[in-house]
């Protein structure tokens, strides 16, 4: 029994010359998409890490802030806190807290 003729008519047994090059036209395609896949996958995990990096730092920078603010605390409970607004002006602060 013969075998069955393909879509172009040639015998399925039987190759053409180009079948050769397309293999190899076709490897070094999956080569060049893997090494791109690569590429990307190490770009994408150095951005995760510079985010993580950044959002460490603006942590860390929140936190210092909020210690900052809380040990400027008045040593004299005496003390009242004013801010001079311009001119003959003043706001004070912290007047009214001191029975609390």
């Amino acid at each position: 029994m013969e075998p069955r003729a393909d879509a172009g008519g040639k015998p399925a047994g039987r190759q053409s010359g180009m079948t050769g090059l397309m293999w190899i036209v076709g490897v070094l395609a999956t080569i060049a998409a893997a090494a791109l896949a690569a590429v990307l996958a190490v770009f994408f995990a150095a951005t995760v890490v510079v985010i993580g990096l950044l959002s460490a730092v603006m942590i860390s920078l929140g936190a210092m802030a909020y210690r900052a603010r809380s040990a400027m605390r008045p040593r004299d409970p005496t003390l009242i806190e004013a801010r001079h607004v311009g001119g003959h002006s003043w706001v004070a602060y912290g007047w009214d807290e001191r029975g609390r």
